[in-house]
């Protein structure tokens, strides 16, 4: 076995898992929205981006199961934790987002003289239904798009970036926003990759026992060589699509999220090349949909009484209604929800990531991310004042990161008290 070769392969394999279209739309929207300081925001961005969903894959090399990931603190812990996860994924924001996206950038930029509401409909309904069909036949077509379809997309990311770069498209807007590398680090939650990670974790582990390669240092070498090919493709994307986004903050700051994308691909590329993009998009949104649905199917059979086929049409169903809010909407609803599950799962990718398998230290730093999270996010999206207040209090919460200095603190203080209690 080629060893360079493998870690090639594999790297544009966990490449391609994270690469979507969801990928596409945010870079640029916090280009557009932070002007003059899109790198800091950048930065901030590319740590849970990037950074996060690769030690999330990485950790898996530890705990080698999904049923490991959580099942220091308990297994029925471990399966809610996933059941959410995977809802989350799934049909509550990532799939009917792929909707959305495909109507916002691949079928009214195409019709702006007709009902938006009722194209709206009309497509979610279709879009559905044919991810319904891939889903229960489980045909390859899906595989076989994906394959041509992300090199295109990449070919047209390049042309976009290349004369983005070499053109004068605007000059970035002078930002005199606050906060702004906290606003790039929650703006990465979007992506979701990071709790994809979780998933995606035992595929590639999985993949890389079939070839005969079990032992865990082993595996820690290719995915780290993988992981630097993935992080160097993202991270180049999103890099100049936040820089052409804050190219051209003047004229789209305060639009919709997958406006400024659309707008960079039309002023770069024409209205053909905007075309192309939103169509290329689309179809990736499609093959998205249909391994989401698949994996949130697959899933809940396992752990209810509903069938595989049952769950897939409830999936469809719902997540053709939420679509048809469109993605701003998703996007709001999703926050308060991202805000609370990332840090319990930046915990936990860290604490299997460093092999911590002290039962007290995993429930205390897992359970004080969650509380603190839970406390912020009750405050701010139900105005509780005394809850804001409390937090406010609390070092960093003003930049975003108000479970971190908490859980820094119960980590060292339950492993001193752990450590001597065993001494």
């Amino acid at each position: 076995m080629n060893k360079k070769k493998e870690i090639l392969v594999l790297g544009f394999a966990l490449f391609a898992m994270f690469f979507g279209a969801g990928n596409l739309i945010f870079p640029p929207s916090v280009g557009v929205n932070m002007g003059s300081n899109w790198l800091l925001a950048g930065f901030g961005f590319l740590l849970t981006g990037v950074g996060l969903p690769l030690l999330g894959v990485l950790a898996f090399t530890k705990v080698g199961e999904v049923e490991n990931f959580a099942k220091i603190i308990s297994p029925k812990f471990n399966t809610l934790y996933y059941s959410i996860l995977i809802l989350v994924i799934g049909p509550l924001f990532a799939i009917p987002r792929t909707g959305s996206t495909t109507i916002e950038m691949g079928v009214l930029p195409m019709l702006p003289n007709a009902n938006h509401f009722m194209i709206s409909i009309i497509t979610s309904v279709a879009f559905f239904g044919i991810t319904l069909a891939l889903v229960l036949k489980e045909s390859k077509i899906t595989d076989i798009i994906g394959k041509f379809l992300t090199p295109i997309i990449l070919i047209i990311l390049a042309a976009v970036t290349i004369i983005g770069l070499t053109t004068d498209i605007g000059t970035p807007i002078v930002s005199k926003a606050e906060k702004v590398f906290s606003y790039g680090f929650v703006q990465g939650y979007q992506t979701m990759d990071a709790l994809a990670s979780v998933i995606f974790g035992v595929v590639i582990v999985k993949g890389l026992e079939g070839k005969g390669i079990k032992d865990p240092h082993e595996q820690r070498s290719y995915l780290s060589g993988a992981a630097i090919i993935a992080a160097l493709g993202l991270g180049l994307i999103y890099l100049s699509l936040m820089y052409l986004g804050s190219r051209v903050s003047g004229v789209e700051s305060g639009a919709a999220t997958t406006s400024s994308a659309l707008y960079i691909a039309e002023i770069t590329l024409g209205s053909i090349g905007k075309l192309a993009f939103g169509v290329c998009v689309s179809v990736a949104c499609l093959t998205t949909s249909v391994g989401l649905v698949a994996l949130v199917s697959d899933w809940f059979e396992r752990i209810t009484p509903f069938s595989y086929k049952g769950i897939a049409i409830f999936t469809c169903i719902f997540s053709a209604l939420m679509a048809i809010g469109g993605v701003d909407f998703i996007i709001k609803l999703s926050i308060p929800v991202l805000i609370i599950l990332y840090p319990i799962t930046i915990v936990l990718i860290l604490l299997n990531m460093f092999g911590i398998e002290n039962k007290t230290v995993f429930k205390s730093v897992s359970y004080t991310a969650l509380i603190i999270a839970t406390l912020e996010v009750l405050g701010s999206t139900f105005h509780i004042s005394s809850l804001s207040k409390m937090i406010e209090y609390i070092p960093l919460a003003k930049n975003g990161f108000s479970w971190l200095v908490p859980c820094v603190i119960v980590f060292v203080v339950s492993l001193f008290f752990s450590s001597k209690k065993n001494n």
